[in-house]
């Protein structure tokens, strides 16, 4: 019997050794421990042995039966973690799994090309922070303390004097308090107002303000200057009106529209068929906006100017919902 037991054990080292797949060690597996394996033939032979024979060749069986079952649990887990592929077994040539591309976000996308239009025309890109002193956001832009805009209804107050910028003509204000002109520069930027979300109104959204400042600067000068930005954004067929309006910081005053994307001036549902469409406001800096970072507005004049990224991108895209840009819907995202 011991004999036997030893054949038995060197049998299947050999076997062990030569597994190479996780099929030959469920057979080998099978041959020595199934219910009619090699270790159970012997088990069952145990009965017929001498009574003095009997213990030492039991031990000897069980001793056995431990070590298969523990060298293959061991080899299962070196298969298992491909320490035993050889090079042979791994196809190199098999095209690999290609992972999703990502893609800039339509309003970062637009951004960026409003922002190229501008430094093509050597404009410097200024930033501020996004929580903002009242002085910066109303009383240096001529945005007096009884303004409808310095409502708590209709600003994201901080605490009594501090609050979310609800445009990026704050920027403007504090490059002018430490710059000496000439200035020539955009401020691009998040900008917060509570207003009931809509398919037009969003309580944030993005800007992008301009301003140029020098001793000869005339409004036909801002003219040029938009005109050459509407064509590049929406094309060369793309013409630009402008429409006497009033901001508190500019004076005077100008709505600026382009000609329908659409229908090219023709009229129709997007344009109210109107045959134009108002993209941004602009107008000549109001002389208290000077006396306000402390130039003299007679030595000095400034153009303005100011549009919302969302805006400019429905036109562009032909986008009728804001709330599609913040939905994270990468159906729609995908599409840009």
């Amino acid at each position: 019997m011991l004999e036997k037991i030893n054949e038995i054990a060197q049998l299947f080292t050999n076997d062990i050794g030569n597994a190479r797949g996780m099929q030959t060690l469920e057979e080998i597996r099978v041959k020595y421990l199934g219910r009619k394996g090699l270790v159970a033939e012997l088990m069952s032979k145990l009965p017929s042995l001498e009574k003095e024979k009997k213990p030492a060749a039991g031990r000897e069986l069980n001793t056995l039966k431990a070590r298969i079952q523990k060298e293959l649990e061991a080899r299962q887990r070196t298969l298992l973690s491909g320490a035993s592929l050889t090079r042979e077994e791994i196809d190199v040539t098999m095209p690999g799994i290609k992972p999703p591309e990502g893609r800039l976000h339509p309003i970062t996308q637009t951004l960026n090309e409003i922002n190229g239009i501008f430094v093509s025309l050597g404009f410097k890109i200024a930033e501020g922070p996004e929580i903002e002193k009242e002085f910066y956001n109303f009383e240096a832009l001529n945005i007096p303390l009884e303004h409808p805009s310095r409502d708590a209804f209709d600003t994201f107050y901080i605490k009594k004097d501090t609050l979310l910028r609800s445009h990026t003509s704050t920027v403007q204000v504090r490059i002018m308090e430490k710059t000496k002109p000439p200035i020539q520069a955009i401020m691009p930027g998040r900008v917060y107002r509570p207003d009931a979300v809509d398919a037009t109104h969003s309580f944030m959204f993005h800007q992008v303000e301009g301003l140029m400042v020098d001793r000869d600067i005339k409004f036909s000068d801002l003219k040029g200057i938009l005109n050459i930005f509407t064509k590049q954004m929406f094309g060369e067929k793309t013409e630009a009106r402008f429409r006497p309006s009033f901001f508190p910081f500019t004076e005077p005053s100008a709505e600026v529209d382009i000609s329908c994307i659409m229908c090219r001036g023709k009229g129709c549902r997007v344009c109210s068929h109107t045959g134009w469409l108002e993209i941004l406001g602009a107008g000549t800096v109001n002389p208290r906006v000077f006396e306000a970072v402390g130039y003299s507005p007679r030595k000095y004049k400034g153009l303005a100017f100011g549009m919302g990224v969302e805006r400019i991108a429905m036109l562009k895209y032909g986008i009728d919902d804001i709330r599609l840009f913040f939905e994270n819907d990468i159906r729609f995202l995908k599409q840009f």
